[in-house]
């Protein structure tokens, strides 16, 4: 299989260039050092958790004595490959520590080191965007300095056709926030920031934050081959490796490889992922979505869970982005809209059976067409940024007894006098807010069985024509063939204006995510009754 490369544009080298100012080498002494992403400032794991530390040298089956302060050292032999590894003991309080390692060779430290909850940010341009290019972008990045108590780190554009013990290069080494770290030309992440400010307000200890992401890049080249395999994704070929070029990486596993397995020794609490529209626009396919990324997270948890010595949780919470609009043209109806579904493995919300203590932040009502970075790259990260906070809370601490996603349907009712059918969302136990009378869609065919695939069917928009605190009433009149097979909403790459959507919660301000649903025909097994038709198990798309 022959690699594949896409040009670096110049909003990518833009929003991600290298700054030296913010990068220092972790400590060593000759050949004994920590590894790469070890350093002053940095947030390791807070209990009950314990923390991993690992370095190299100086010699193999020599003796590495790692010490934390007011805590018993620990000695371990360096083994055959020169490296040394130890599991701290687990810390719960809030304040700097220094963690000491001695050999032969001397002694290496790390100082003002904080516990707290650790968070990898990864995925494609989106998740790169940085703070600079926000809305109110100078009052956000003023604002950092306001948080010492996070702490911020990006690994360094790499790829490796094969797994990296460690990490190529840092682009950001471990860094308090402020106005350069936070603000500079090659970083923070937005996204990663703002949601880790975000939760630090609420759980008022320590946050740090690790982005690793590259823009353009497909979820496969982020998957390791177990996980490819899984879903009959070809796996990388090094054969026909090209050396030497400088473009973004798209084939399998080369970015796992080198800029997330070597962070996979790590102890974290969780991860969030800002990802989709490499694998949403020709030519790649979004339906393979739907396998790839449930697969790409069972893989990440079970290698973070295993190199981490058990430390990370073999469930741990991981949060997305469900992708936002793009172009200012409501008539597009493939690619995006088809990998948001393919985003919840086909549920229409997480958790689900298939991806379990997983989050999101729904972002189709957030447009930002005359964006000066293009469409795909809205300015508002903050609406993103607390939707995640919401489901984060609830999913990934269970801090939140409310609701902690948009309205998703729960019950259809079809009634054949009025050609309405009647939507129940969420079981009537949360008031929707109707913003508009626009975003369903019928689909009518002239074949009972049809899938909606083919050109017997044709789909037909369904104007909502009433609707009170749970439900809403949507009309087929427009459905000029004999049977309605499946209803769909906001199944547009741009579904509607910035947060007018039909359909939202009250309780918590969030838009129904989109959702397609085939419905199952009238027939003797369904209740009749004064012309209506209750519809029973609906069959999943």
């Amino acid at each position: 299989m022959m690699i594949q490369f896409v040009r670096r544009s110049s909003l990518f080298a833009l929003l991600f260039t290298c700054v030296e100012c913010c990068i220092r080498p972790a400590p060593s002494v000759g050949n004994f050092t920590f590894a790469s992403y070890y350093g002053d400032h940095m947030v390791l794991q807070r209990g009950p958790k314990q923390a991993i530390i690992w370095g190299y040298g100086p010699s193999p089956g020599s003796d590495v004595t790692v010490s934390l302060s007011g805590e018993t050292p620990i000695s371990v032999k360096v083994d055959k490959g020169n490296t040394w590894k130890v599991k701290l003991a687990a810390v719960t309080d809030t304040k700097p520590h220094t963690i000491t390692a001695m050999s032969s060779s001397g002694t290496i430290m790390l100082s003002d080191v904080l516990f707290g909850d650790v968070w990898i940010c990864s995925g494609q341009s989106n998740m790169v965007f940085i703070m600079r290019h926000l809305f109110n972008a100078t009052e956000e990045i003023a604002d950092a300095v306001n948080y010492p108590d996070i702490r911020i780190f990006t690994v360094g554009m790499e790829f490796s056709s094969v797994p990296l013990s460690d990490l190529k290069s840092v682009m950001e080494s471990w860094s308090l926030p402020n106005k350069e770290t936070v603000g500079g030309d090659g970083f923070f992440s937005a996204v990663c920031f703002l949601y880790g400010k975000r939760l630090y307000n609420k759980l008022k200890y320590p946050i740090g934050l690790v982005t690793s992401a590259w823009g353009g890049t497909p979820i496969e080249t982020w998957s390791d081959t177990t996980a490819l395999k899984k879903c009959n994704i070809p796996t990388f070929d090094n054969e026909n490796n090209e050396n030497n070029v400088l473009w973004v990486p798209t084939a399998p596993s080369l970015l796992w490889n080198a800029m997330m397995f070597p962070l996979t020794n790590m102890t974290i609490y969780g991860a969030l992922w800002y990802q989709g529209e490499a694998n949403a626009i020709p030519p790649a396919n979004p339906n393979t979505y739907n396998c790839t990324f449930p697969a790409m997270i069972s893989s990440w948890r079970e290698t973070f869970h295993v190199n981490s010595e058990m430390q990370t949780d073999e469930q741990f919470p991981f949060g997305f982005v469900q992708l936002g609009p793009w172009k200012n043209d409501s008539s597009i109806t493939t690619g995006f809209p088809d990998l948001r579904w393919h985003q919840t493995a086909d549920y229409g919300y997480v958790p689900n059976a298939k991806m379990n203590n997983v989050f999101m932040a729904t972002a189709l009502d957030l447009p930002d067409f005359s964006s000066p970075y293009g469409g795909i790259h809205p300015r508002d990260k903050q609406d993103v940024a607390d939707r995640l906070l919401l489901s984060g809370l609830t999913v990934a601490y269970g801090r939140n007894a409310g609701k902690y996603q948009g309205p998703f349907p729960t019950k259809y009712f079809m009634d054949t006098q009025s050609k309405t059918y009647l939507i129940t969302y969420d079981d009537d136990s949360a008031e929707i807010d109707v913003r508009s009378e626009d975003g369903y869609e019928v689909c009518c065919s002239e074949i009972k069985t049809s899938d909606c695939s083919t050109e017997d069917s044709t789909w037909v928009a369904a104007p909502i024509t009433d609707h009170d605190k749970q439900t809403v009433s949507i009309s087929y009149k427009g459905c000029a063939s004999p049977y309605v097979v499946a209803i769909r909403y906001a199944w547009r790459e741009s579904p509607c204006p910035f947060k007018k959507c039909a359909v939202y919660s009250i309780e918590n301000n969030l838009p129904a995510p989109p959702f397609i649903q085939h419905l199952a025909q009238p027939s003797d097994t369904l209740l009749y009754h004064s012309g209506n038709v209750v519809i029973p198990e609906l069959i999943k798309h």
